[in-house]
């Protein structure tokens, strides 16, 4: 499964298992199939509230926006210091929500939303971000599985949980046999005794030749923003971070959890995690590296296919997902590097972490999460014509756009060249502060 195919469409993604090549950009994709045998039943009820459908309208900005948030960490931060922004508890009408995927669950059908609401999911954003369903028409099972595992005898693999994040449940395997001892290690569990529902799991392609930095393993989050899905319409932001491990990396041993997983939540774990320095460059510092080490244009290129797998990803899902105009999502994707620097999709999160692990952590998320609502643009302060809006830009407007300084000559090319400088200099307040216009409610300073 090493083999590339190349200039595939995104309506054959659905026909192709494990590694798929998109136009130079690679996907880890995967098998999937369920490990338990017993299946809860949810109950569902009532009518979905109808969505609006006519032609767009002007958005009237508001002078105070009542806000609902669900989560504790540094959303809260943001709201709470956003000028006008007054926090609604239980059921007090709000125009802006923040909720995690739980509550959309349970409420988001039943929930009458005027012109002007907004909140930070669409209603099945898991199409995209669930381990199973970026291969779920593809209906392998487990015998599938095992016919591709015997095509590559002494590969590893690596096993995830669905439903999981942060690390857990996730480990790597050889043989065939691993994954039956851990089979029936997890019926004899009490967790799994007690489980009323199916834990499904993806077995990945492990990549065995990683890009490493003083021997040790790493892998980029970067920010997606979709503000639609019908037009799709894109914005990346500059900022980012590489999440490295503790340990130096070796195929020796494949039990270390230390060596093989990069997720913030596991490596603070680790004897050698230093709270202090912890575990991340920023996107800047390593992009600065790698062209010092492997020169400007091999650098450029690389970061041209990782947009590539931003849009290709978004619209192979762009007709599933039930697009909603009150909608945005913020994504986080999971980008590794291999020794020959081709980026590799690992997973999407639709709840991506927001809590810090050090100081400067919390100062580029609390960033993030504030250009965020700069493009929500609850105040009502865009046009609607803007390519940037503080350290996002915009890389995708029902087609591509390009920078400013890139011809029509390259959209032929494997990769177009979209307005994208993610790991560039993020001078947002600066840009923010040509931007926006005084608010009318706003005293003049």
């Amino acid at each position: 499964m090493t083999t590339s195919v190349r200039t595939l469409s995104w309506t054959s993604f659905q026909t192709v298992l494990n590694i798929i090549t998109l136009k130079g950009s690679s996907i880890a994709c995967c098998c999937y199939f369920r490990v338990s045998v017993s299946m809860s039943k949810y109950k569902t009820s009532g009518n979905k509230a109808s969505n609006y459908s006519g032609k767009s309208e002007e958005r009237v900005g508001r002078s105070c926006v009542r806000y609902k948030c669900g989560l504790l960490n540094t959303i809260q931060d943001v709201l709470r210091q956003r000028p006008n922004w007054v926090e609604v508890k239980d059921d007090g009408e709000w125009d802006f929500n923040w909720c995690d995927v739980g509550w959309l669950r349970e409420n988001f059908d039943y929930t009458y939303m005027e012109e002007h609401v907004r909140i930070n999911h669409f209603r099945n954003h898991y199409e995209l971000t669930r381990k199973n369903l970026m291969v779920k028409n593809l209906k392998r099972e487990y015998h599938l599985f095992v016919e591709e595992f015997n095509r590559s005898p002494g590969s590893i693999w690596i096993m995830k949980p669905v439903a999981k994040s942060q690390g857990k449940g996730i480990f790597l395997f050889r043989k065939l046999k691993d994954i039956i001892d851990w089979k029936k290690e997890s019926y004899r569990s009490e967790e799994q005794k007690d489980a009323a529902h199916v834990e499904n799991y993806v077995a990945q392609r492990y990549i065995e030749n990683p890009y490493l930095i003083s021997g040790r393993k790493f892998d980029l989050r970067v920010y997606v923003l979709v503000t639609s899905y019908i037009p799709l319409k894109a914005w990346l932001y500059r900022d980012g971070f590489a999440r490295f491990s503790s340990t130096r990396f070796c195929l020796s041993s494949i039990d270390d959890k230390y060596m093989h997983l990069t997720n913030v939540s596991v490596q603070k774990t680790a004897p050698e995690y230093d709270p202090e320095k912890g575990c991340k460059w920023q996107m800047q510092q390593l992009r600065r590296y790698l062209t010092a080490k492997h020169g400007r244009e091999v650098v450029e290129t690389l970061f041209k296919e990782m947009d590539n797998i931003f849009i290709r990803s978004l619209q192979s899902v762009q007709k599933i997902i039930i697009n909603d105009k009150h909608c945005f999502e913020l994504y986080g994707y999971d980008i590794l590097l291999d020794q020959n620097l081709k980026p590799w999709l690992i997973e999407v999160n639709a709840s991506p972490s927001h809590t810090p692990s050090s100081q400067e952590d919390y100062g580029m998320k609390y960033r993030l999460l504030e250009d965020t609502l700069n493009v929500v643009d609850m105040e009502g302060r865009l046009t609607g014509k803007e390519n940037r809006v503080g350290g996002y830009d915009l890389m995708w407007n029902n087609g591509p756009v390009y920078r400013e300084d890139v011809g029509l000559q390259t959209f032929g090319s494997s990769c177009f060249a979209a307005n994208t400088y993610l790991g560039c200099v993020n001078d947002r307040e600066k840009q923010l502060h040509h931007l926006f216009k005084p608010l009318p409610f706003q005293k003049k300073v």
